[in-house]
């Protein structure tokens, strides 16, 4: 049933209490000219069944006390009726898990958002909470998002591309954005609303095909991923060369054997800028191994050799275990 729906019968209840009391006030107040306070102290006593000071000294004020009591039975009845009926509807675990919810989101930083939680959301979903990575789901389908609550996933019921849903996910102080919705459309308004907001959140979209592909970089995502043309490129891979292709997906998923690739960007003031890969002794120091350099004009040093220096602004492909990957941070980590 729809909060809102259940939320009725305690507005009800609120409202019949209010009337009674406030009548009974009147009442009081009219028959025996007893003070505001007095009348309202007798109202209250009388309708909650805890007795009376003083036996009225009229039969008005004896039967406008016989109806306050019935009205007291009446609501206490309805009351109890009413908190069953929360309890067993999950309103009152409800509103308190909302609010633990909502207050969660508004803490956070430095986390990712999942615009879309369908298919290609939800294996997104599964490669951040494998990894230990905070998101925030964003979708308005009541179905998919009772699948992110059961996976404890944190969610935000609202429209990707509303400016207010974003901001309620946390757009401000998010790291990354995931616009994964099915519909190009969607994304590239998702995309246009986030990077208008922040020019410098890091943005990922899918799309369907590649005219849709160009105007979500456009429309000013860093990177775009074509799952149906990934997905024919692995299976294509998988049949020319197999445990190429086997070794890359172990390495790529965070749900893998205990072997990944991880990235690390070089700072100004790292201890190791501007020292050569031999110098730095990385693979004796952490027992990861550089597979590749980025550097700073987007180019890729593959199998970089040893007497490579590292400069600042370059960005480290390892491979190793996670303890191994921890390491390399460490390693390259900005000087305190």
């Amino acid at each position: 049933m729809d909060a809102a729906l259940r939320l009725r019968p305690i507005l009800r209840l609120l409202v019949a209490v209010a009337l009674t009391l406030g009548g009974g006030t009147v009442g009081f107040r009219i028959i025996l000219h007893e003070g505001w306070f007095q009348s309202f102290y007798r109202a209250v006593i009388t309708s909650t069944l805890t007795g009376l000071d003083t036996v009225p000294s009229s039969n008005g004020a004896r039967a406008l006390s016989i109806l306050m009591v019935i009205a007291g039975l009446t609501i206490i009845a309805y009351a109890g009726a009413v908190i069953v009926e929360a309890i067993a509807g999950g309103i009152l675990t409800g509103v308190i898990a909302e609010r633990r919810r909502r207050r969660t989101i508004h803490n956070l930083s430095e986390h990712y958002i999942i615009c879309g939680y369908g298919r290609v959301g939800r294996r997104v979903a599964d490669e951040f909470r494998a990894s230990g990575v905070p998101f925030v789901v964003l979708d308005l389908n009541d179905e998919v998002l009772e699948e992110a609550k059961e996976h404890g996933d944190l969610f935000v019921e609202g429209d990707a591309t509303d400016d207010d849903d974003l901001r309620s996910a946390g757009l401000e102080r998010a790291s990354g954005l995931v616009a994964a919705s099915d519909s190009d459309a969607d994304n590239v308004y998702i995309v246009l609303s986030a990077r208008s907001k922040r020019p410098d959140l890091q943005i990922v979209a899918r799309a369907s095909d590649e005219a849709a592909a160009k105007k979500l970089e456009l429309a000013g995502a860093d990177r775009v991923v074509l799952p149906y043309a990934a997905a024919g490129r692995t299976m294509a891979n998988l049949v020319l060369k197999p445990q190429v292709t086997a070794f890359l997906d172990a390495v790529t998923t965070a749900t893998g054997p205990d072997l990944h690739l991880a990235e690390v960007e070089v700072h100004r003031t790292c201890p190791q800028a501007g020292k050569t890969i031999r110098d730095i002794r990385v693979r004796h120091e952490t027992g990861a191994i550089i597979i590749a350099l980025r550097k700073k004009d987007g180019t890729f040093d593959t199998t970089p050799e040893p007497d490579v220096a590292i400069e600042p602004g370059d960005v480290i492909v390892g491979v190793g275990t996670t303890d191994e990957l921890r390491r390399l941070e460490d390693l390259f980590s900005v000087a305190g």
